[in-house]
């Protein structure tokens, strides 16, 4: 039985206090059993922002590149069913107030068929590709893969027939609390192969790339910005420096099919 509107009410009253409560993941044992419960079996990947990765001037890009949201998409066209929620639980319960709440997650795959209707609605392939788009166009990040934790709070399964791509603010989305989350947990949330962000001779300190970092993965110097290992390549970062002096790369050309391929393999769409 999926989950009751009774149950999604319980859960969101719990949303606000997440990243607080993590902080009991600071016993070994305790992070082993909530890891167990939540997220074993885990692979999601965060993908960069289209606008970013097509128009920085040190890619030299052409027009036709492949960008990362095509990973969003391929999967869409692959999955024999599509569902989207009425609301996003994480902004909605937070009352957020700078991204809609209306933009919901988006599950793929025979495991979607079960979630209990009132949360949400089946789309078609275009309904989906639209919503994806308006996702981006409001500056959410999509955060793609396997997530064990939406099998658990939506009461559905199995595991490996859900997709989700889930459309995250930097204010309000559980993704905040990878910040916190020790490694057993936080690092199955990963920057998607190939891209780098990093800092230009341009920094000038000011400091407003760090606030917007959900991973803490920006640290300020004396001389500027450092970009650490713990960054998931959101590049928000990039989107906000007004100096810009913060820059996208790809380095490996088939980053694309490198992420579709990885995800296959947690992820069965079909």
């Amino acid at each position: 039985m999926s989950r009751s509107m009774f149950g999604v009410s319980i859960i969101k009253k719990f949303v606000p206090r997440n990243f607080a409560k993590s902080r009991a993941l600071e016993n070994p044992a305790v992070t082993r059993f909530v890891d167990k419960k939540l997220f074993d079996g885990d692979d999601l990947i965060c993908l960069p922002k289209d606008n970013v990765i097509k128009v920085r001037k040190q890619l030299d890009a052409p027009d036709n590149m492949v960008l990362p949201s095509q990973v969003v998409d391929h999967f869409i066209e692959k999955s024999s069913f599509r569902w989207i929620m009425n609301f996003c639980i994480c902004r909605d319960a937070l009352s957020c107030k700078d991204y809609p709440t209306t933009l919901g997650c988006m599950f793929l795959g025979e495991a979607a068929r079960g979630i209990n209707p009132a949360l949400g609605r089946p789309v078609s392939k275009d309904e989906a590709l639209a919503h994806v788009r308006r996702c981006r166009d409001a500056g959410l990040v999509h955060f793609v893969g396997r997530s064990k934790l939406d099998t658990v709070w939506l009461k559905i399964g199995p595991g490996e027939r859900l997709f989700t791509i889930c459309s995250c603010c930097p204010c309000c989305c559980i993704t905040r609390g990878i910040a916190i989350a020790p490694p057993l947990i936080g690092d199955k949330v990963h920057k998607m192969p190939g891209v780098t962000v990093s800092i230009n001779e341009n920094c000038k300190a000011c400091g407003t790339c760090q606030a917007y970092c959900f991973a803490n993965a920006i640290q300020m110097t004396k001389t500027g910005a450092v970009i650490t290992d713990a960054c998931r390549g959101c590049t928000r970062c990039v989107s906000i420096c007004s100096n810009e002096a913060i820059e996208v790369k790809i380095e490996n050309e088939g980053y694309v099919n490198e992420t579709i391929r990885r995800l296959s393999q947690a992820v069965d769409v079909t």
